[in-house]
């Protein structure tokens, strides 16, 4: 029996870092969209080329080729128990090519984790960050500012905030990821498969509530279909 969960969350709800704490828990495999992309190009494969040809011409990869992508890294052997998606799907159209090519192969989505974030604590995390140039330790000038302002706490290096984390930047981020991911968000409630979880709360109360719904989803797979 496989687990399939794609876990959602805008930037600055903290997704990766909940990602690899689920994945070391549970055993289901990491798969993001991105290291997905950086290894296929690596390593030179024929969908990795395929992809550096649309990209190479500054045109986005298609939904398609992302998803041959994805479920060629599925049927690897450290996915025998299943995967946590981060990165993709990101829109309702890639959703439903995603779960058409699973069901085709007799696999499918069996949960959804949503991250859900408030807008102005999304932007102080986001506007907020600093990183030290000499040992990348991060802060946040709102919820965990280092003891001297601009200095790292733990080795005494500069800290600088990213050009793309300005408020107006942040903002537009968030428009964007919100325009597209609604619509991917109602497509999953109607399934009856997506948890909605405070994802303001401390990071390991957000974790366990996590795994609870990880082990509904669980239960539910293993159900025999009438």
């Amino acid at each position: 029996m496989t687990t399939n969960v794609i876990l959602l969350g805008p930037p600055g709800a903290g997704k990766g870092t909940q990602a690899k704490t689920l994945a070391e828990r549970t055993l289901l495999t990491h798969v993001a969209s991105g290291d997905l992309f950086r290894a296929a190009l690596r390593e030179g494969t024929e969908l990795g080329m395929l992809a550096k040809s649309y990209m190479d011409r500054g045109e986005l990869v298609p939904d398609e080729v992302v998803i041959r992508m994805i479920l060629e890294r599925i049927k690897a052997p450290d996915c025998e128990l299943g995967v946590i998606f981060d990165g993709f799907p990101r829109t309702r159209e890639q959703a439903v090519a995603l779960g058409a090519s699973m069901a085709a192969h007799n696999s499918k989505i069996d949960g959804v984790l949503y991250l859900s974030v408030p807008n102005d604590v999304l932007l102080r995390r986001i506007a907020g960050r600093q990183t030290c140039k000499t040992c990348g330790a991060t802060f946040n000038i709102y919820y965990f500012p280092s003891h001297k302002p601009g200095i790292c706490d733990a080795c005494g290096g500069k800290l600088y905030q990213r050009s793309d984390d300005s408020m107006e930047t942040a903002q537009h981020r968030l428009d964007v990821y919100f325009a597209q991911t609604m619509p991917l968000i109602e497509h999953y409630q109607r399934q009856a498969i997506l948890y909605e979880i405070d994802g303001q709360r401390e990071i390991t109360w957000v974790n366990e509530a996590m795994l609870r719904a990880l082990s509904q989803f669980m239960v539910t797979s293993a159900q025999p279909k009438e």
